[in-house]
C-alpha cells in the first residue's frame, strides 16, 4: 500500500511538469517559425529536386516571414542529406527534399544505411516526375509496341541507360521488363544528362527519363518519346500514349519528391509547415513554373503522403526482392 501511495504522489508531482512541457511545446508551435528554415536538398544544384526546393522556397519565405535557405548536400545516393536531417533538432527548422530513392528504394537496395526512413516525418508530397520511355531519333522504333517487339526479337535483348543505379529511371525500366517479359541489361550513368546524350547519339538504345530532364532533348528532336509510365497522358506530350493504353496497366513509375522533417518534430509544427508549403505549391505562379518544368504539382496532407509511401514501399520492395537487385 505504501509503495502504491508513493507512486501516486510521484505521478501527481509530475503532473505540473508534464503540463509545463505540453504548454512549452504549444508555445513553440505557435511562435513557429521565428528564425530561418534550412531546406536540405540531397542532390547537386540544377536538378529536379533542387528546382522544386528553390521554386517553392521563394514563395514560402514570403508566406512565413522568414528566410528559407536551400542547402545542397549531395552524395551517398541521398544518404548524406537524409542522415543530416534525421540527426537535426526536431523543431521544424531543418527539412529535407526526399524522393522515393531516399524513403522507398534505398532500404531495399542497401543492407545497411546511415539513416532510417522512420526517423523522418512526412510533411507533404511536393510533386511527381512521371517516367517516359525514350529512344534516339535514329531508332527504328517509332512506337512503344515497335520497341517491345524489337527487344523480344533479339535473343540477347538490349542495353538501356539510366540516371544511376537505384534511381526511379532504373527501376521504372526494370518494371517494364517484368511486365512486358523483356530481356534488357542495365547500363547506369552518373545522372540523366550523360545517359540522354548517349541515347541521342545512338550509343545506348533506350532509357526511362522524366520530362524535366529530357524536355530539351525531346523538343530538339534528339530523342523520341514512346510511352509514359503514368495513369494519364502528360500535358506536355499529349500525343504520347500511356503504357496502360498499350495493355501494360501496371507500368506506372515516377520520381516522387516530398518534404520531410525529423521524426520527433511536433505535430503542430508539421501542420504549420504543411499548410504553408501546400499554399505555395497552389500559388498560380509557382504552380505554372512547376508544370512548365515538367513536374506534376501535388501538395498532400502528411497522412496522404505517409499512405503513399507505405503503398510504394510494398510495391517496389517486392520488385527489388524478386529481381535480387542490390547496391551493396
Amino acid at each position: 500500500m505504501t509503495t502504491r501511495r508513493t507512486l501516486i504522489r510521484s505521478l501527481l508531482a509530475l503532473g505540473p511538469v508534464v503540463a509545463g512541457l505540453g504548454i512549452a511545446s504549444q508555445a513553440a508551435a505557435q511562435s513557429y517559425p521565428s528564425k530561418p528554415v534550412r531546406w536540405i536538398v540531397p542532390y547537386a544544384a540544377g536538378g529536379g529536386s533542387d528546382f522544386l526546393a528553390r521554386t517553392i522556397s521563394q514563395d514560402l519565405a514570403n508566406r512565413i516571414g522568414q528566410p528559407v535557405v536551400v542547402d545542397n548536400k549531395p552524395g551517398g545516393n541521398t544518404a548524406i542529406g537524409a542522415s543530416e536531417t534525421a540527426r537535426a533538432a526536431a523543431d521544424g527548422y531543418t527539412v529535407l527534399s526526399a524522393d522515393n530513392g531516399t524513403l522507398v528504394f534505398n532500404p531495399a537496395l542497401y543492407k545497411s544505411l546511415s539513416y532510417n526512413p522512420k526517423d523522418l516525418a512526412p510533411v507533404t508530397l511536393l510533386g511527381r516526375f512521371p517516367m517516359i520511355l525514350v529512344v534516339g531519333s535514329g531508332s527504328q522504333a517509332t512506337s512503344a509496341k515497335d520497341f517491345i517487339a524489337q527487344v523480344k526479337a533479339r535473343a540477347d535483348g538490349l542495353n538501356y541507360g539510366s540516371a544511376g543505379a537505384g534511381s526511379p529511371h532504373h527501376l521504372a525500366m526494370e518494371l517494364l521488363k517484368v511486365e512486358a517479359g523483356l530481356t534488357m541489361t542495365h547500363a547506369p550513368y552518373r545522372g540523366a544528362a550523360p545517359a540522354l546524350a548517349d541515347v541521342a547519339a545512338g550509343q545506348i538504345p533506350a532509357m526511362m527519363v522524366d520530362y524535366a530532364a529530357g524536355a530539351g532533348f525531346i523538343k530538339g528532336g534528339k530523342i523520341r518519346a514512346l510511352a509514359v509510365a503514368n495513369a494519364t497522358r502528360l500535358p506536355q506530350l499529349p500525343d504520347v500514349p500511356t503504357f496502360a493504353e498499350l495493355g501494360y496497366k501496371n507500368v506506372e513509375a515516377a520520381a516522387l519528391v516530398g518534404m520531410v522533417a525529423p521524426a520527433a518534430t511536433p505535430p503542430d509544427v508539421i501542420a504549420t509547415l504543411n499548410k504553408q508549403v501546400v499554399a505555395s505549391i497552389k500559388d498560380p505562379a509557382v504552380n505554372k513554373r512547376m508544370v512548365d518544368f515538367g513536374v506534376e504539382p501535388v501538395g498532400s496532407t502528411p497522412a496522404q503522403y505517409a499512405d503513399l509511401l507505405r503503398s510504394e514501399t510494398t510495391r517496389w520492395h517486392k520488385l527489388i526482392r524478386d529481381l535480387k537487385i542490390s547496391l551493396d
